[in-house]
């Protein structure tokens, strides 16, 4: 075999330069900490890393929803915080309508407070989130979703709930309609009602008002009505003979009306039960022959406004009956309590939201650490080892040059000068 001296400078040379790239390489990686900074330094390391590097980047984009979610919650939270306040209030100033000896001016003075709770319910209703939105606005909307016009306060948003983008469900906005006109009605099984009087078809023309009632046997009740079948009602019709008053419970579920009982002795603030049906109401006053009182099942359509509005009316007007003014208190008051537990379980359900995102918080942050410690195993460099390694290569180089300054002097020319 022949070896040139052309042959042992280029090994020497390519040799230098390899150990001058290693060392190169070394020192890039001191310098940046890292052992990956090309794909190219190894390829399966540089793909885990990146796939580390999305989820860090995926669990930023969480938490930024968390946070947004978080604050529209909490403006919530303080808005149906308020809410109850308002409410709290309109039905301390019902308590006091209901006072037998206030005149009508002291009665229509409670209702201008009770008109300006109103106000202040519908601005609550309208609060804004803070980035161009509104927090009952339900599905979106860009302007105040609660309007206020001839038939009352009405929602002009979309129905439902928008959910922040993220694996969690994060709510950016409440369902207003729900919250403040699907309440339920009546003591939240049945609803009561004076109706009218049989004999003349008008409004009962006694001093007789009706209480919201009470359920005494879950078990027969005829509410919830079954999917499909229609809802029973009945009613209470007076009879007033030779200065007795008796009543008869009526089933009008079919026409003609059933009679559940009849002829019963009528005592003011007595319970009546209906029969059969678990249900009692207790009538009091003083009705007159064929006025009627009605018993429906409750549904979900009980609108704050309009019960604050209804409520108003009925104390804003002069020379009204003692019975007219009860029953518009008496039914205030239970429509003001449906109202607070509609709002109450809405609030609840919001506390429920904030205390469930501080979980969502922990399990984020948990996510991106263990992103953030793959990245690191997969591209970070082991510094004692490198240091070692550096200077390896480091004395590998200087040799490699003395090795070709020795090289260099090997040769024919050389030997004939010396």
């Amino acid at each position: 075999m022949r070896i040139a001296t052309a042959h042992a400078y280029d090994a020497s040379i390519q040799n230098l330069q390899k150990r001058q790239q290693d060392l190169a390489e070394s020192q890039m990686q001191l310098t940046s900490g890292k052992r990956v900074n090309s794909a190219s330094d190894d390829p399966t390391a540089a793909a885990r890393a990146e796939r580390a590097l999305a989820s860090i980047a995926r669990s930023d984009a969480n938490k930024r929803s968390l946070d947004a979610s978080r604050n529209v919650m909490n403006i919530t939270e303080s808005a149906l915080g308020d809410t109850v306040e308002l409410m709290q209030t309109a039905r301390e100033t019902l308590v006091a309508a209901g006072n037998g000896t206030y005149s009508d001016g002291e009665r229509k003075a409670l209702a201008t407070k009770l008109r300006e709770i109103r106000n202040q319910l519908l601005s609550v209703a309208n609060r804004p989130d803070g980035g161009g939105g509104f927090v009952f606005g339900g599905q979106g909307s860009a302007t105040p979703p609660f309007v206020d016009g001839n038939t009352g306060v009405t929602f002009v948003g979309q129905g439902g709930e928008t959910l922040a983008s993220s694996s969690e469900k994060l709510n950016l906005t409440v369902d207003g309609d729900q919250v403040w006109l699907k309440a339920r009605g009546g003591n939240g099984v049945f609803t009561t009602a004076q109706g009218t009087n049989a004999n003349t078809s008008g409004p009962n023309s006694g001093t007789g008002w009706i209480t919201s009632g009470t359920v005494t046997a879950p078990s027969q009740l005829p509410y919830p009505t079954p999917s499909g079948g229609s809802s029973p009602s009945y009613s209470v019709r007076f009879n007033v003979s030779g200065g007795t008053t008796t009543y008869d419970v009526l089933d009008n579920s079919t026409a003609p009306a059933t009679t559940l009982s009849t002829g019963q002795p009528y005592n003011s603030g007595k319970t009546i039960d209906i029969t059969g049906k678990g249900m009692s109401v207790s009538i009091a006053g003083a009705p007159a022959d064929g006025d009627r009182f009605t018993i429906g099942e409750a549904t979900n359509n009980l609108n704050m406004f309009s019960s604050l509005d209804k409520t108003i009316a009925a104390l804003s007007q002069t020379n009204a009956s003692s019975s007219s003014i009860q029953q518009a208190v008496n039914t205030g008051m239970t429509e003001i309590d449906s109202v607070l537990g509609n709002v109450q379980a809405a609030r609840s359900a919001v506390g429920e939201s904030l205390n469930r995102m501080d979980g969502i918080e922990s399990r984020i942050e948990t996510l991106k650490l263990a992103a953030a410690t793959e990245k690191s195993n997969a591209e970070d460099l082991d510094m004692t080892a490198a240091i070692s390694n550096f200077q390896n290569r480091q004395t590998g180089y200087q040799a490699a040059l003395q090795s070709y300054a020795s090289v260099q002097k090997l040769s024919l020319f050389q030997y004939i000068n010396g």
